[in-house]
């Protein structure tokens, strides 16, 4: 060796050295931690302070979940009239916390807004006898103590995770009075769904067994199934990350992400407990059985859940970078659930969804970047959501302007089809063994429950089953890796002396860079090991369950919601009820339907724009003296009008603007709201000129740039018979007697 590189050897094995010691002292740490964090019951990990608002063990049916409300740090005020947020964190083997286990999350968007929060968290142990049923009643309950402390502002917006999506929906499903946006990230709707050679997990439950292997596990616990088998199964979907690249990058990074490491890994090691019914339900109704989407899942005997029931607005966020939940799995039930975009603006829903390339699963909840843009943007369309016509939507993030905290997005609403959710997916003949495996499924479920159960339960006793917890691989790694180990004890004492004298190797030396090189190929081959593996499920998987015997076997499980032909949805009573009231109402009527023209026309939606119409819509008069329901059902109406009679809902606005200052007005609003003539699409400018000629007012040919209604506390007097009662109940009874 030269005198420079064997320099760089003995800097390289000294900074290894050190580098050694440290990361087995952070891993003492994280055992420690674990220890301790299970000793408390392992409770939320959530960075900011909180209080128990209410406890799910007080309730008639008690569970153990509880609702906290976040105490805002300081400098951080929040305004009790503004949208409360209720987050529901997963309850998928791991603790409650990830919305909010640092200050860049879902926790502190909502909180720098001003906005109140609230968060449903759990304790590690269910309570005795708890199921799924009671779990939804306290959310629900929950709910609507938020409603109860927040008078005066709009309905809470619930913003579930991953497992606390599904959960909200059936939340949303089953009290649809909590109408308040629903923001689903990754969370598995539709689990039949996927790309073939791409999501592997679905798998699962034709190769290894479904329902009868969550019994097995669940009586091998005395009655509880742990939740570190759902953390291991995660580990499995991606080994190198989970075996060698996250050790490897604490052990590089040592001197600054240790602090890191540990937070995280306080979150990952609380695994927690299920009651059998709670983790049986969610296997036979929506991993196995896909039963949401089927429109046959029922909460409890004599309580079904229909997703098509839900009122209240739906963001769906979802990535393509996410291996668990991917985005088919997230938005292939709108497919099962609706005939097209057309039900959805009769049952005057709202759907967004908004889609990510490359950030994984966790990132969703956990990612800074992801927390300052999507999660952001968001919380800021929050105010505006219900000022959309019903209908599907996807919301884009663009361009951006500005930096750090004065940093902006570009944010627009593009109307979609579900034929736009469909070109998603590579198509859903893939879908179809999973018939056989639901049915196969059950058959195993009965077989165990009369055959090896009894047998199973008359072996296990209560120390067996907290000794299988104990010795889980996930927690005795943790265990043996701490202080309680007296092989472990001294690494304190060895980091100890290496902290105060430590020092970075310095960037470039070639022996670190040829480390470094065999990382990335040993975690690589890692990698190759992973996708020959999911490769290897995917055909044993299909040669399985895809031939013409295993599809007849399992046609009797293989049902789908009857959906509604486009003359059906035509026929239906609130279309009717709709186009009776073409020629009903006033000034506040015909703006809406014009905004809702304007809207068709364009394809989308900015958000600038829809901020104004929103703005104008709550704080300016006529439309101020408007409740949120008579708001809600006059954009509903509108937009049915509209969609259902496009040229009569252009030709009777003169019906509802009888004098020429009323139309004058009402056009000078629609101007404002879309902005500069110049920004304006083509097919806008046609339609403003369009709606000029049959309001028989002359076009504006220069920017309104401000509000017309501005100044205005009382509506004009030229706009007093907005409301029109008279020319209501004359439509009504005319659209009556049509019908």
């Amino acid at each position: 060796m030269t005198g420079s590189l064997s320099q760089d050897w003995a800097a390289y094995l000294h900074d290894r050295a050190e580098r050694t010691v440290l990361t087995l002292d952070a891993l003492r740490e994280r055992g420690d931690i674990f220890i301790a964090h299970e000793g408390a019951g392992c409770p939320p990990v959530l960075i900011y302070d909180y209080e128990v608002v209410m406890d799910g063990r007080d309730l008639p049916r008690p569970c153990n979940y509880m609702l906290l409300r976040i105490v805002p740090p300081a400098g951080v005020t929040v305004a009790d009239s503004k949208r409360p947020y209720v987050i529901i964190d997963p309850r998928a083997g791991h603790g409650a916390g990830i919305g909010g286990f640092k200050f860049d999350s879902q926790v502190g968007v909502a909180l720098a807004r001003g906005n109140p929060v609230y968060f449903v968290g759990f304790r590690r142990d269910p309570e005795s006898g708890q199921t799924l049923a009671d779990v939804a009643r306290a959310e629900a309950a929950f709910v609507r103590e938020v409603v109860r402390r927040h008078p005066e502002s709009p309905m809470p917006a619930i913003i579930g995770n991953c497992q606390g999506g599904w959960a909200a929906l059936l939340l949303a499903a089953t009290n649809p009075d909590l109408s308040g946006p629903v923001v689903l990230n990754g969370a598995p709707v539709a689990a039949w769904s996927g790309e073939v050679g791409t999501n592997p997990m679905r798998y699962k439950a034709g190769l290894i067994g479904g329902t009868w292997q969550s019994m097995f596990w669940s009586d091998i616990g005395g009655g509880v199934f742990d939740g570190a088998h759902l953390v291991n199964n995660f580990e499995l979907l991606n080994p190198s990350r989970h075996y060698f690249v996250k050790y490897y990058d604490l052990f590089t990074s040592i001197d600054i992400g240790r602090e890191r490491f540990l937070e995280f890994e306080k979150w990952w090691g609380g695994m927690f407990l299920m009651n059998e019914p709670e983790i049986c339900w969610i296997v036979e109704q929506l991993f196995v059985g896909n039963k949401l989407v089927k429109n046959t899942a029922q909460l409890e005997p004599g309580r079904p859940i229909d997703l098509k029931g839900i009122r209240a607005p739906i963001i769906v966020f979802s990535s393509f970078g996410d291996n668990i939940t991917p985005p088919q799995q997230a938005l292939n039930w709108l497919v099962d659930t609706y005939a097209d975009v057309d039900e959805m603006r009769i049952h005057g829903q709202r759907i967004i969804y908004m889609l990510n390339d490359e950030i994984g699963h966790l990132g969703i909840f956990v990612s800074a970047k992801i927390a300052k843009k999507e999660h952001t943007e968001v919380s800021s369309v929050m105010r505006t959501i219900e000022s959309l016509p019903p209908g599907l939507y996807e919301m884009k993030i663009e361009a951006a302007q500005g930096d750090g905290i004065d940093r902006q997005f570009t944010v627009a609403f593009y109307e979609r089809t579900l034929d736009d959710v469909r070109r998603i997916d590579d198509g859903r003949v893939d879908e179809r063994p999973f018939a056989a495996v639901d049915r196969f499924s059950t058959a195993q479920a009965e077989a165990y429950d009369v055959l090896v159960r009894p047998l199973v339960k008359a072996m296990v006793t209560a120390p067996m089953a907290e000794a299988s917890r104990a010795l889980h691989p996930l927690r005795l790694q943790r265990r043996m890796m701490s202080t309680q180990n007296p092989l472990a004890a001294p690494l304190r004492m060895m980091a100890d002396v290496v902290k105060p004298s430590r020092r970075e190797l310095p960037v470039g030396n070639p022996f670190a860079s040829a480390e470094a090189m065999m990382a990335d190929m040993f975690a690589q081959s890692l990698d190759l090991f992973r996708d020959m593996r999911d490769m290897a499920y995917e055909q044993m998987f299909f040669s399985l369950w895809h031939s013409p015997w295993a599809q007849n076997y399992g046609k009797p499980h293989d049902l789908h919601r009857t959906l509604e032909s486009a003359a059906e949805l035509r026929a239906l009573p609130e279309v009717a009820i709709a186009l009776g009231h073409l020629r009903a109402g006033g000034f506040v009527e015909a703006v809406v339907r014009m905004l809702v023209l304007l809207a068709q026309s364009a394809g989308s939606v900015r958000r600038d724009r829809l901020e104004r119409s929103a703005q104008m819509l709550v704080d300016n008069e006529p439309f101020r003296s408007l409740t949120t329901a008579e708001r809600a059902r006059i954009i509903h109406e509108q937009t049915l009008i509209v969609r259902f009679a496009p040229t009569e809902a252009i030709e009777t606005l003169l019906d509802l603007l009888p004098s020429h200052a009323e139309r004058e007005l009402a056009l000078r609003l629609v101007h404002y709201i879309p902005g500069r003539l110049s920004e304006m699409a083509p097919t806008t400018l046609s339609l403003l000129q369009r709606l000029h000629a049959v309001l028989e007012v002359p076009p504006i040919n220069e920017d309104v740039l401000d509000n017309p209604l501005d100044g205005r506390d009382e509506p004009p007097d030229q706009l007093a018979g907005w409301a029109r009662a008279d020319n209501r109940q004359t439509a009504s009874q005319t659209g009556a007697a049509a019908e």
